[in-house]
């Protein structure tokens, strides 16, 4: 680390002040952040105490260059395009400078001006001192004036834009580019122009940094950082949703003007239109093979979240079809495997032993079977499904025939699909919410108990709501015969059957009332249809 001595003219003395710099091995100086400028200049600040034992000079001392490190800073937006203004080495050099104060001791002890509204000056010299032959001034929006001495061959090698701007004047000798939004990044991205190994500069950058290099090179159309900064982007992690954004969108603007990004994007996209519909259909088949528990939570949980955004998409982006089709072959077979498994444990004579493997697959195969419904309630596609368990009359002749802790988590999966249409996010035909009730709701009654104590995600309350409005949208005569059939049940075992009595009481004014009030209303209405002629005479 360098050390430069920044000099000041004061009352009574010279005041020194020494700001370290860093100086690269390619010999150039970088630029200081805004906190640098103003603890610089609040150390100069001509209204400070002079020392009383040195006398005060009698000639101006010319300001030096100064030369700070470059520090981190909050990111800025995108720099806009500068306003270029061409002048001769004569007008840079008569820019405006803060004059050296002239004021009495007495007059050092008035308020002190804010620090933000003193000038931000600095000068930075490229390359081996002495040997720059043009300057280049950069005024920021933040009030910053940037000085560069620079070398003409190398701005006029690296970048298009300084190429041409100097091929247009080939005699001058400084360039004055007005509103810069970034200055730093503009002073770092000329300094990179005398690197050698750029990319081991910019490694020690972050993504947000890098950008902002990115931006403002391809603004000079420095064409070798650009290169960098995007070999750069292709290699380095992108942390959190916000900065891919970010980057994928400062990419595609370069793609956009004819850059070639391609090794950048293709983190986020694929050279193929349409991802395999066996991708999808491969991860399915894992989680449902898995036979580890915690594994297989975490990734249906995972799997169906990422599902539902993938839902959220404009019809026209998802392959809705191809999605649904491999889903329902997945719950075809895995109805096949439960109807296998049943046969299996409803077999006379099946020792104990035996059947403590067949419980586990029974449960997991319905657990898969409860997975893939949650997957097309959430498409908007789980009718089929419906229809598909209403047709599983063997399954429920077998159900009977098996012990209630092998074949309770079936009923879970009816009830489920009561609960969906009791809030209609699956809309099955008469006939087929019909078939449900009449082959899966005595069955779900006889595991009631066992659903109740036994299973920690079984709600009650749901689980009888959804019942009750499953059969609420039947034929009021289909109502009467399966409400009268749950009375007789629910008189003989109480808690140990599903409570429907807001279904009953709902088909009974159905029923008893609406008849009645209807009559009654039809018999007003002809009375006071007759009652007009009357009336009108």
């Amino acid at each position: 680390m360098a050390e430069i001595r920044l000099t000041r003219v004061e009352q009574g003395q010279t005041k020194i002040k020494n700001v370290p710099i860093a100086v690269t091995p390619e010999g150039f100086w970088c630029c200081p952040s805004p906190v640098v400028f103003q603890k610089s200049l609040k150390a100069q600040n001509p209204l400070n105490k002079p020392k009383p034992s040195s006398p005060p000079p009698k000639t101006s001392v010319q300001k030096k260059p100064v030369s700070v490190p470059v520090c981190e800073r909050r990111a800025s937006a995108a720099p806009a395009p500068s306003r270029l203004v061409l002048s001769d080495d004569q007008q840079c050099a008569t820019a405006p400078e803060r004059p050296p104060p002239t004021t009495s001791v007495a007059a050092e002890r008035t308020p002190r001006p804010k620090i933000e509204s003193l000038p931000k000056k600095v000068a930075i010299e490229f390359g081996e001192p002495g040997t720059c032959d043009m300057k280049v001034v950069l005024l920021g929006k933040q009030g910053f004036c940037v000085k560069l001495s620079v070398h003409r061959d190398v701005l006029t090698e690296k970048s298009c834009f300084f190429s041409e701007k100097l091929s247009e004047q080939s005699g001058l000798s400084c360039l004055q580019i007005g509103d810069c939004e970034d200055v730093e990044i503009y002073v770092e991205t000329v300094g990179l122009m005398y690197c050698k190994e750029m990319k081991q500069r910019l490694m020690k950058q972050s993504v947000s940094r890098i950008l902002r290099i990115l931006k403002v090179a391809e603004f000079l159309g420095f064409s070798s950082c650009i290169q960098s900064c995007l070999e750069y982007l292709e290699a380095v992690p992108w942390v959190g949703e916000e900065e891919e954004e970010k980057v994928v969108s400062t990419v595609l603007q370069l793609q956009a003007e004819g850059i070639g990004v391609n090794p950048v994007l293709k983190r986020v996209s694929s050279d193929i239109s349409n991802v395999p519909k066996d991708t999808l259909s491969h991860i399915i088949e894992l989680v449902l093979k898995s036979n580890e528990e915690r594994g297989r939570r975490e990734m249906k949980s995972i799997v169906l979240k990422l599902l539902r955004e993938n839902n959220s998409l404009p019809s026209y982006a998802r392959s809705t079809d191809i999605c649904n089709d491999m889903i329902y072959r997945s719950c075809r077979s895995c109805l096949d495997s439960l109807l296998s498994l049943f046969k299996q444990a409803a077999e006379p004579d099946k020792p104990s032993e035996e059947r403590d493997p067949l419980t586990k697959c029974i449960a997991l195969e319905a657990d898969n079977l409860s997975w893939l419904l949650e997957i097309l309630i959430d498409k908007q596609a789980a009718d089929e499904f419906a229809l598909m368990w209403a047709n599983q009359q063997e399954l429920a002749v077998l159900h009977a025939k098996l012990p209630t802790v092998l074949r309770y988590h079936v009923s879970c999966l009816s009830g489920r699909l009561y609960v969906g249409i009791g809030r209609g996010e699956l809309l099955p035909s008469k006939d087929t919410r019909q078939l449900l009730l009449q082959t899966w709701l005595q069955p779900l009654m006889n595991d009631y108990n066992w659903l109740q104590h036994g299973c920690r995600s079984f709600d009650r309350k749901l689980v009888e709501e959804g019942i009750g409005r499953t059969i609420l949208t039947l034929p009021l005569e289909d109502q009467q015969s399966i409400l009268l059939s749950w009375l007789g049940s629910f008189l003989k075992t109480g808690d140990s059957c599903p409570n429907l009595q807001r279904a009953f009481e709902v088909w009974w004014r159905r029923t008893f009332i609406r008849p009645y009030v209807e009559n009654q209303g039809n018999v007003a209405v002809s009375a006071d249809s007759s009652m007009l002629p009357k009336q009108q005479e």
